[in-house]
Protein backbone atom coordinates (compact mmCIF):
# COMPACT_ATOMS: atom_id res chain seq x y z
CA UNK A 1 0.00 0.00 0.00
CA UNK A 2 1.57 3.20 -1.00
CA UNK A 3 1.22 5.82 1.42
CA UNK A 4 0.71 9.92 -0.35
CA UNK A 5 2.76 12.43 1.06
CA UNK A 6 1.77 16.41 0.41
CA UNK A 7 5.35 17.62 -1.35
CA UNK A 8 7.11 20.32 1.44
CA UNK A 9 7.19 23.84 0.65
CA UNK A 10 10.66 25.46 -0.84
CA UNK A 11 13.08 26.60 1.51
CA UNK A 12 12.81 29.48 2.69
CA UNK A 13 15.73 31.69 1.39
CA UNK A 14 15.04 29.66 -2.16
CA UNK A 15 11.00 30.97 -1.97
CA UNK A 16 12.52 34.63 -1.38
CA UNK A 17 15.30 34.26 -4.66
CA UNK A 18 12.61 33.31 -6.74
CA UNK A 19 10.26 36.06 -5.67
CA UNK A 20 13.32 38.55 -5.95
CA UNK A 21 14.00 37.26 -9.55
CA UNK A 22 10.37 38.06 -10.61
CA UNK A 23 10.41 40.88 -9.43
CA UNK A 24 13.19 41.91 -10.96
CA UNK A 25 12.20 40.50 -14.38
CA UNK A 26 8.92 42.25 -13.87
CA UNK A 27 10.48 45.72 -13.72
CA UNK A 28 13.05 44.99 -16.92
CA UNK A 29 10.74 43.32 -19.00
CA UNK A 30 7.87 46.56 -18.66
CA UNK A 31 8.62 49.21 -21.60
CA UNK A 32 7.54 51.74 -19.09
CA UNK A 33 9.37 51.10 -16.23
CA UNK A 34 12.63 50.55 -17.85
CA UNK A 35 12.27 54.06 -19.78
CA UNK A 36 12.01 55.59 -15.81
CA UNK A 37 15.09 52.95 -14.78
CA UNK A 38 17.36 52.80 -17.35
CA UNK A 39 16.84 55.09 -20.33
CA UNK A 40 15.67 58.29 -18.56
CA UNK A 41 18.98 58.14 -15.92
CA UNK A 42 21.77 57.65 -18.99
CA UNK A 43 19.66 60.27 -20.85
CA UNK A 44 20.01 62.64 -18.01
CA UNK A 45 23.68 61.84 -17.84
CA UNK A 46 24.82 61.99 -21.39
CA UNK A 47 22.44 65.48 -21.27
CA UNK A 48 24.15 67.22 -18.84
CA UNK A 49 28.11 65.86 -19.25
CA UNK A 50 27.83 66.48 -22.95
CA UNK A 51 25.38 69.88 -23.69
CA UNK A 52 25.76 73.26 -21.35
CA UNK A 53 22.12 74.29 -21.55
CA UNK A 54 22.67 73.85 -17.42
CA UNK A 55 25.05 76.09 -16.10
CA UNK A 56 26.54 74.02 -13.77
CA UNK A 57 29.49 74.78 -10.39
CA UNK A 58 31.35 71.73 -11.07
CA UNK A 59 33.30 73.03 -7.81
CA UNK A 60 36.78 71.94 -9.78
CA UNK A 61 35.38 68.42 -11.27
CA UNK A 62 35.03 67.89 -14.25
CA UNK A 63 31.18 67.87 -15.57
CA UNK A 64 31.20 63.45 -15.60
CA UNK A 65 32.71 63.59 -12.23
CA UNK A 66 30.02 66.43 -10.54
CA UNK A 67 27.30 64.92 -12.52
CA UNK A 68 27.30 60.97 -12.03
CA UNK A 69 27.08 60.71 -8.30
CA UNK A 70 23.49 62.55 -8.96
CA UNK A 71 22.71 60.61 -11.45
CA UNK A 72 23.47 57.33 -9.52
CA UNK A 73 21.45 59.07 -6.48
CA UNK A 74 18.36 59.32 -9.70
CA UNK A 75 18.30 55.60 -10.46
CA UNK A 76 18.05 54.74 -6.79
CA UNK A 77 14.79 56.61 -6.90
CA UNK A 78 13.70 55.74 -9.86
CA UNK A 79 13.88 51.79 -9.02
CA UNK A 80 13.02 51.88 -5.18
CA UNK A 81 10.70 54.48 -5.21
CA UNK A 82 8.60 54.67 -8.11
CA UNK A 83 8.52 51.44 -9.99
CA UNK A 84 8.16 49.68 -6.65
CA UNK A 85 5.52 52.14 -5.74
CA UNK A 86 3.29 51.31 -8.93
CA UNK A 87 4.16 47.59 -9.25
CA UNK A 88 3.04 47.19 -5.62
CA UNK A 89 0.26 49.32 -5.75
CA UNK A 90 -1.12 47.28 -8.81
CA UNK A 91 -0.49 43.86 -7.43
CA UNK A 92 -2.58 44.92 -4.72
CA UNK A 93 -5.40 45.86 -6.86
CA UNK A 94 -5.31 42.85 -8.67
CA UNK A 95 -5.37 40.49 -5.90
CA UNK A 96 -1.81 39.69 -6.21
CA UNK A 97 -0.78 40.55 -3.04
CA UNK A 98 -3.16 39.42 -0.75
CA UNK A 99 -2.87 35.83 -2.74
CA UNK A 100 0.98 35.51 -2.28
CA UNK A 101 0.58 36.44 1.69
CA UNK A 102 -1.26 33.68 2.34
CA UNK A 103 1.35 31.23 0.17
CA UNK A 104 4.45 29.78 2.24
CA UNK A 105 6.35 32.99 0.90
CA UNK A 106 4.29 35.03 3.55
CA UNK A 107 4.08 38.74 3.87
CA UNK A 108 7.63 39.04 5.16
CA UNK A 109 8.71 37.00 2.43
CA UNK A 110 7.28 38.83 -0.36
CA UNK A 111 8.53 42.19 1.31
CA UNK A 112 12.00 40.25 1.36
CA UNK A 113 11.92 39.59 -1.91
CA UNK A 114 10.76 42.98 -3.36
CA UNK A 115 13.42 45.11 -1.69
CA UNK A 116 16.19 42.04 -2.86
CA UNK A 117 14.36 42.59 -6.61
CA UNK A 118 14.74 45.97 -6.14
CA UNK A 119 18.98 45.97 -5.60
CA UNK A 120 18.92 43.33 -8.74
CA UNK A 121 17.43 46.12 -10.92
CA UNK A 122 19.98 48.50 -9.61
CA UNK A 123 22.91 46.42 -10.35
CA UNK A 124 21.94 46.58 -13.62
CA UNK A 125 21.57 50.09 -13.54
CA UNK A 126 24.75 50.68 -11.87
CA UNK A 127 26.69 49.04 -14.53
CA UNK A 128 25.41 50.36 -17.46
CA UNK A 129 24.72 54.39 -16.21
CA UNK A 130 28.50 53.19 -15.11
CA UNK A 131 29.63 51.89 -18.08
CA UNK A 132 28.39 54.92 -19.97
CA UNK A 133 29.89 57.35 -17.53
CA UNK A 134 33.47 56.33 -18.45
CA UNK A 135 33.02 56.15 -21.97
CA UNK A 136 32.63 59.66 -21.28
CA UNK A 137 35.67 59.98 -19.43
CA UNK A 138 34.51 59.03 -15.04
CA UNK A 139 37.42 57.82 -13.12
CA UNK A 140 36.36 56.98 -9.96
CA UNK A 141 38.47 55.98 -7.41
CA UNK A 142 37.95 52.78 -6.61
CA UNK A 143 38.72 53.51 -2.71
CA UNK A 144 35.44 55.45 -3.08
CA UNK A 145 33.22 52.38 -3.83
CA UNK A 146 32.52 51.44 -0.79
CA UNK A 147 30.96 54.15 0.68
CA UNK A 148 28.76 54.96 -2.22
CA UNK A 149 27.44 51.51 -1.89
CA UNK A 150 26.32 52.18 1.43
CA UNK A 151 24.79 55.38 0.68
CA UNK A 152 23.08 53.83 -2.19
CA UNK A 153 21.45 51.00 0.60
CA UNK A 154 20.45 53.93 2.64
CA UNK A 155 18.73 56.21 -0.32
CA UNK A 156 17.08 52.28 -1.47
CA UNK A 157 16.00 51.98 2.10
CA UNK A 158 14.42 55.22 2.63
CA UNK A 159 12.51 55.40 -1.02
CA UNK A 160 11.41 51.59 -0.58
CA UNK A 161 9.61 52.32 2.54
CA UNK A 162 8.29 55.41 0.83
CA UNK A 163 7.07 53.37 -2.17
CA UNK A 164 5.17 50.95 0.66
CA UNK A 165 3.72 53.74 2.03
CA UNK A 166 2.19 55.39 -0.97
CA UNK A 167 1.51 51.62 -2.43
CA UNK A 168 -0.47 50.79 0.11
CA UNK A 169 -2.99 53.63 1.19
CA UNK A 170 -3.82 54.96 -2.41
CA UNK A 171 -5.79 53.59 -5.06
CA UNK A 172 -3.69 52.19 -7.81
CA UNK A 173 -4.38 54.99 -10.58
CA UNK A 174 -3.37 57.30 -8.21
CA UNK A 175 0.01 56.01 -7.32
CA UNK A 176 0.95 55.69 -10.56
CA UNK A 177 -0.07 59.80 -10.90
CA UNK A 178 1.56 60.65 -7.56
CA UNK A 179 4.93 58.56 -8.01
CA UNK A 180 5.91 59.98 -11.23
CA UNK A 181 5.02 63.23 -10.28
CA UNK A 182 7.12 63.12 -7.19
CA UNK A 183 9.81 61.58 -8.97
CA UNK A 184 9.62 64.53 -11.67
CA UNK A 185 9.30 67.15 -8.55
CA UNK A 186 12.64 66.02 -6.34
CA UNK A 187 14.67 65.09 -9.54
CA UNK A 188 14.42 69.01 -10.79
CA UNK A 189 14.58 70.71 -7.31
CA UNK A 190 14.87 67.79 -4.61
CA UNK A 191 18.57 68.43 -4.76
CA UNK A 192 19.35 65.19 -6.14
CA UNK A 193 21.06 65.90 -9.40
CA UNK A 194 22.56 69.16 -8.16
CA UNK A 195 23.74 69.88 -4.33
CA UNK A 196 21.12 71.69 -2.27
CA UNK A 197 23.10 74.78 -2.06
CA UNK A 198 22.90 75.59 -5.67
CA UNK A 199 19.15 75.51 -5.80
CA UNK A 200 17.11 78.86 -6.23
CA UNK A 201 15.71 80.35 -3.32
CA UNK A 202 14.29 78.41 -0.25
CA UNK A 203 14.58 75.00 -2.31
CA UNK A 204 18.20 75.54 -1.29
CA UNK A 205 17.47 74.92 2.37
CA UNK A 206 14.35 72.73 2.28
CA UNK A 207 16.15 70.07 -0.05
CA UNK A 208 18.85 69.08 2.29
CA UNK A 209 16.19 67.61 4.36
CA UNK A 210 14.51 65.62 2.13
CA UNK A 211 15.46 62.11 1.32
CA UNK A 212 16.32 63.00 -2.17
CA UNK A 213 18.94 65.92 -1.50
CA UNK A 214 20.14 63.50 1.12
CA UNK A 215 20.89 60.59 -1.09
CA UNK A 216 22.31 62.77 -3.30
CA UNK A 217 24.74 64.55 -0.87
CA UNK A 218 25.61 61.18 0.27
CA UNK A 219 26.49 59.54 -2.95
CA UNK A 220 28.20 62.75 -3.95
CA UNK A 221 30.45 62.94 -0.84
CA UNK A 222 31.29 59.15 -1.22
CA UNK A 223 32.14 59.37 -4.68
CA UNK A 224 33.62 62.86 -4.73
CA UNK A 225 35.48 62.70 -1.28
CA UNK A 226 35.20 59.10 -0.45
CA UNK A 227 33.23 59.43 3.06
CA UNK A 228 29.74 60.38 3.19
CA UNK A 229 28.12 63.07 5.06
CA UNK A 230 27.07 62.01 8.71
CA UNK A 231 24.38 64.81 8.56
CA UNK A 232 23.05 62.76 5.25
CA UNK A 233 23.11 59.40 7.12
CA UNK A 234 20.92 61.02 9.75
CA UNK A 235 18.06 62.41 7.34
CA UNK A 236 18.28 59.13 5.57
CA UNK A 237 17.70 57.06 8.70
CA UNK A 238 15.18 59.38 9.66
CA UNK A 239 13.45 59.20 6.96
CA UNK A 240 13.24 55.50 6.86
CA UNK A 241 12.07 54.91 10.10
CA UNK A 242 9.12 57.38 9.83
CA UNK A 243 8.36 56.22 6.50
CA UNK A 244 8.53 52.55 7.60
CA UNK A 245 6.67 53.12 10.23
CA UNK A 246 3.91 54.55 9.02
CA UNK A 247 3.97 51.74 6.19
CA UNK A 248 3.66 49.44 8.65
CA UNK A 249 1.04 50.62 10.13
CA UNK A 250 -1.08 51.95 6.75
CA UNK A 251 -0.41 49.11 4.43
CA UNK A 252 -3.29 47.37 2.87
CA UNK A 253 -3.02 44.33 1.73
CA UNK A 254 -6.26 44.08 -0.45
Amino acid sequence: MSVQTTPAAAPAARRIAAQASFEARAILRNGEQLLVTIVLPVLVLVGLVQTSFVDLDTQGYTRVDFVTPGVLALAVMSTAFTSQAIATAFDRRNGVLRLLATTPLGRTGLLAGKVLGVLAVEVVQVIVIAGTALALGWRPDLGALPAAVGAGLLGTAAFTALALLLAGTLRAEGVLAVANLVLVLLTLGGGVLLPAAQLAGPLAHVAVLLPSGALGEAMRGALLHGSVPAFSVVILLGWTAALGAGAARLFRWH
